[in-house]
């Protein structure tokens, strides 16, 4: 087959595919949130898949333990200090220079998702924490927006299509009406405090793209309306049926219409604190109290960590640079050792979570 979609001819074979939906695909635009475990994985699939558009958002720079399992980058990346959005654009010119990579080095908040997901015909989820999927969802509902939910972490993942429409009877169940709130701060391991295996990362990853190469190219029939659960270690794999969690007027989010995530209503404020080299970070809205013993157990394998009955203070090193985290029951935290408020995010997440 001669022709710029030669070098698709394999999967332009399969049924419902063919050249029809590679030019669809070759005219689509998908906006990746985030470049680490996740995001790296999918980018890659979709370069080589050959979408037209790629833009990739992600705050954070390359380290040596990215490397296990974030596939597009390498020891010369880390060498070079170069940001994952970057280092992301300079390798998927080189897998497939048809492809228009966008690169954008900033933390994704709600002043700014919208104008990143300008175009964007689908949203594939490599974020880091619940804030953040949620302010997606937020986008993905309101917008109608396709929304390829992803997460793992130890061996475990899960992986969901979101797909709203304007006809009400077509639309799927949304983030929330799974997850009505996010878990609290400090509830659930994160892949820095309890380690992730790279086998669950590139399976979700590759899940989450299959879903949208599907919507992309016209067949959105066959999208699978369960949500995939998996456990690599434990041999476990579940299809879970959630289309009976979409109904009533539960969901805030696409049912009773309420975008308090885009909006900047809930989540996390954050505040520079004036000649400390700190920054507060404090949550809108959750309803439980972190249970600092339980935080402190795992965070004692990254350093000193003292604990007493109002908070918890441990010591961190991120990138070769040391910092403290000072930890409250209500989720509020100061981190000293940056000004920085993308990193004080960045930080909460990996080490606090959600």
């Amino acid at each position: 087959m001669p022709g710029p979609l030669a070098r698709y001819h394999r999967q332009m074979l399969l049924p419902g595919f063919g050249e029809q939906g590679q030019t669809r695909l070759r005219q689509s635009t998908a906006l990746v949130l985030g470049c680490g475990a996740l995001g790296s994985v999918a980018a890659d699939m979709l370069a080589r898949a050959g979408i037209g558009r790629l833009i990739i958002v992600d705050r954070d720079f390359i380290e040596i333990t990215n490397l296990q399992r974030q596939v597009l980058f390498d020891e010369q990346d880390v060498a070079d200090g170069i940001p994952k959005a970057e280092a992301a654009k300079r390798k998927l010119r080189r897998i497939n220079s048809d492809v228009e990579v966008t690169a954008i080095v900033d933390d994704i908040n709600f002043r700014n998702i919208e104008r990143f997901a300008d175009g964007a015909d689908v949203l594939i989820d490599g974020l880091d924490n619940f804030e953040t999927r949620y302010l997606a969802n937020d986008l993905a509902v309101r917008e109608c927006i396709p929304y390829m939910y992803g997460g793992a972490v130890g061996t475990v993942g899960m992986a969901y299509a979101v797909v709203p429409d304007t006809d009400e009877a077509l639309s799927t169940p949304c983030l929330r009406c799974l997850f009505a709130e996010a878990p609290a701060p400090g509830s659930v391991a994160t892949c820095d405090t309890a380690g992730v295996i790279g086998p669950v990362v590139s399976i979700i990853a590759n899940y989450q793209v299959n879903e949208a190469l599907k919507i992309l190219t016209g067949n959105r029939q066959r999208v699978n309306s369960t949500m995939l659960n998996i456990d690599l270690w434990n041999n476990t794999l579940m299809q879970l049926k959630v289309a009976s969690a979409r109904g009533g007027a539960e969901c805030p989010c696409c049912q009773q219409r309420n975008f308090e995530y885009l909006l900047g209503k809930a989540g996390t404020s954050s505040t520079s604190l004036c000649g400390r080299n700190a920054v507060q970070l404090t949550h809108r809205q959750h309803g439980d109290q972190i249970k600092l013993d339980e935080l402190a157990e795992r965070l004692r394998e990254h350093g000193t960590v003292k604990l007493n009955d109002f908070m918890l203070r441990a010591q961190v090193t991120d990138n070769a640079a040391d910092y403290e985290l000072s930890l409250f029951p209500d989720g509020r935290a100061i981190i000293k050792g940056t000004g920085d408020v993308a990193v004080a995010k960045s930080l909460y997440a990996r080490f606090v979570g959600s």
